[in-house]
């Protein structure tokens, strides 16, 4: 038998499956559930559950990547237009002819 999975209690359960306490507590009841009991509360074996957060987490470090990403990609283009207007300007090779600085008299 496979073990990979976890042992939830019955609120993590119930709101893992979007569904309410008391119909967990049914199922427990009738048996359509793997459950233990430890000093009066129950837990229940799943791998969905387990899978669901891994792939929740997986989820969550690629929007986070694509978040990196996308600031990355802002940042570069920024970058490249700044250096596309600098080599328009030394391509054009103009000079500007600048007034010289006034000498402060003190």
């Amino acid at each position: 038998m496979n073990q990979d999975g976890i042992w939830l209690s019955v609120l993590e359960y119930a709101t893992a499956k979007k569904t309410s306490i008391s119909t967990i507590r049914r199922l427990i009841k009738a048996g359509h559930v793997k459950h233990r009991e430890e000093n009066g509360k129950y837990f229940i074996w799943t791998r969905e559950v387990k899978d669901n957060l891994e792939i929740e987490k997986n989820e969550m470090a690629m929007k986070l990547n694509l978040e990196l990403l996308k600031k990355q990609n802002r940042e570069l283009t920024e970058e490249v237009n700044d250096l596309k207007m600098l080599l328009s300007v030394y391509e054009n090779k103009q000079i500007y002819d600048l007034p010289p600085i006034p000498e402060r008299s003190i």
